[in-house]
């Protein structure tokens, strides 16, 4: 009676291997920059939920970075003309932020992430 055996190759394995190094390196590279975006979220939320009434812009800039320095938010991430105020004829703000982050993955390959989140601000914004 002959048992037929069943598994993996050598080859076959290191293949395997090779292509789940490959991703997890990706993710390796792309994960902090998802956290670093949840952080900015995060801030942006405690903003909005704050109330802005007679705040400038950059009074609401300065407190957004300041609450994503708490989020390890990198200050060189996010640059104050990436933070706008859009506001509508009913009197309602909204606060935008949309910045691109690129990351070196290997040799001449970065990967271009580009980021947008709005969300509505409670309160009438200054000048």
């Amino acid at each position: 009676m002959k048992s037929k055996q069943s598994g993996i190759t050598l080859i076959g394995f290191l293949i395997i291997m090779v292509v789940v190094a490959f991703f997890g390196f990706m993710a390796m590279k792309l994960v902090p920059s998802y956290s670093e975006y949840m952080g900015v979220v995060k801030a942006m939320n405690q903003i909005a939920t704050e109330g802005t009434t007679g705040k400038s812009l950059d009074e609401i800039r300065r407190e957004l970075a300041f609450k994503m320095n708490f989020q390890y938010v990198d200050d060189s991430t996010i640059k104050p003309a990436d933070i706008t105020i859009q506001r509508s004829a009913g009197g309602n703000s909204q606060l935008n932020i949309t910045y691109d982050k690129k990351i070196p993955f290997m040799y001449n390959i970065d990967f271009l992430l580009h980021f947008n989140k709005s969300v509505p601000l409670q309160g009438n914004v200054g000048a």
